[in-house]
């Protein structure tokens, strides 16, 4: 069940969609990251601005909470997105653990905008070789080494 709350954070969103799409930034998207009352971390997409593809609104706010924070996770803590997120973007929230996340937006109306992730949800599922971007394997014995050392290690901190 959403009320004003909810809403209320959802139009801040919003706000920041319309702003940076506005400004040129990049596409229209916008997200939050909420604590208690408080926001803790603002983004919008700065993928144009920034010329960097992992620029995405959610993934930009959640960079500001977790150094408002000091913390890798945000477990306290709710997201709220203009749309619906992307698979990177899905990849990073669930990295950061929080509550929740709202959105607006569906991944079908960021396709019905030239916005669609769908190939991506595609590839996934794909041979490795077969991918549009193959992803090839070159096994490394110095890179096993530093798993090795990860795994030993004694002082490490688990995310």
């Amino acid at each position: 069940m959403t009320g004003e709350r909810e809403k209320k954070f959802m139009q801040k969103a919003v706000e920041l969609s319309r702003r940076g799409m506005e400004n040129g930034d990049g596409g229209p998207f916008g997200a939050i990251v909420v604590r208690g009352d408080e926001i803790v971390g603002e983004g919008w997409n700065q993928v144009l601005s920034h010329t960097d593809p992992t620029a995405h609104a959610e993934v930009v706010a959640i960079r500001e909470a977790c150094q408002k924070l000091g913390s890798f996770q945000l477990h306290d803590c709710e997201i709220y997105t203009s749309c619906e997120p992307c698979p990177m973007c899905l990849g990073a929230i669930y990295w950061a653990r929080p509550q929740r996340v709202y959105f607006a937006n569906t991944k079908e109306d960021a396709a019905a905008i030239e916005f669609d992730d769908s190939f991506i949800y595609r590839e996934i599922g794909v041979e490795h070789a077969h991918k549009k971007i193959p992803l090839i394997a070159l096994p490394d014995e110095e890179a096993l080494n530093v798993f090795r050392q990860w795994k030993e290690k004694g002082n490490k901190t688990l995310y």
